[in-house]
């Protein structure tokens, strides 16, 4: 399973309007609270997502901090709260865990606590973000238990959004394109990658992303898989595509670097074991692409 995917929550979206119903869920839930948007985790070697109670919460967080209904877990409702307000709350809930980053700490997190973190993670974020109103600068108010800001001045409403990006891993013959942004360090090579834009199919995108960033015409382009990525909220989309020859005409504001690997380089690239180069972690949907295609 590919991480940041498996979330296992029953979202119960068609009771997100009901103010009394998730009030209700309010005072049985469990609150995953995020300061700063680190994550707080409990537990060594592997990691769990740690629960706080309403109460304690709700005393670090600001007044307009909303609690945002995740779903539930069994019977257990789940709820995301920010309590980036309260300079102590690392302190206030050391007896709880301890707040992390959510990329390090991913591979370490159960697979199961990684995915609803993830959603906790973006859905504050998103949060943080859209204060205020897009059409007319007005602040915005939480509803829908979290999943929509209203404007009470223009009456707009605003929702989440995902940004649907491609990643894909090019092919000729019996390699493989593996490249280094240019905002990378020098080390690390991976797959390419860009966001779909307005107008255009996913498959598009990725013919488009690989002429733009390597100069490489693509055909036969094929879907992979989908990865959640809350960094902050995109939706990565993996494909293979095969080039039509081994040319490249790199973008020098987007690509400092590109090699076209084998499968015996690129399965030691991503275990690690050629000396001055790395490939993508784990718990990204690019090394997941890279050995699924040095697997086959």
């Amino acid at each position: 399973m590919i991480p940041f995917t498996g979330n296992p929550l029953d979202r119960r979206s068609d009771k997100r309007p009901d103010a009394a119903w998730i009030n209700e869920q309010l005072k049985t839930g469990h609150i995953l609270p995020l300061w700063n948007l680190q994550v707080l985790v409990k537990g060594n070697p592997v990691l769990g997502a740690a629960h706080v109670p309403l109460a304690i919460a709700d005393e670090l967080a600001a007044m307009e901090s909303p609690a945002v209904f995740l779903g539930l877990d069994g019977e257990t409702p789940l709820f995301a709260m920010d309590v980036s307000a309260d300079p102590k709350a690392p302190e206030v809930l050391a007896a709880y865990g301890e707040f992390s980053e959510l990329r390090p700490a991913a591979p370490l997190l159960r697979k199961k606590d990684l995915a609803i973190l993830s959603q906790a993670k973006a859905m504050i974020d998103w949060h943080a973000r859209h204060r205020f109103c897009a059409r007319c600068g007005a602040a915005t108010v939480s509803a829908d238990a979290g999943y929509k800001r209203s404007c009470p001045r223009c009456h707009a409403e605003h929702f989440p959004r995902t940004d649907p990006a491609v990643i894909m891993l090019v092919t000729h013959e019996d390699k493989c394109l593996l490249a280094r942004n240019v905002n990378w360090t020098p080390d690390f090579y991976s797959t390419l990658a860009g966001f779909v834009e307005p107008g255009e199919t996913i498959e598009e995108a990725v013919a488009r992303e690989l002429y733009e960033e390597a100069g490489v015409r693509a055909k036969n382009v094929r879907y992979f898989a989908s990865q959640p990525w809350p960094f902050p909220a995109a939706l990565m989309l993996g494909f293979y595509a095969e080039a039509e020859s081994f040319d490249l005409k790199l973008d020098p504001t987007e690509i400092a670097d590109a090699v076209w690997y084998t499968k015996d380089e690129a399965r030691a690239l991503i275990h690690g074991e050629i000396e001055g180069r790395r490939g993508p972690m784990k718990i990204a949907i690019a090394y997941h692409l890279i050995r699924g295609w040095v697997d086959a």
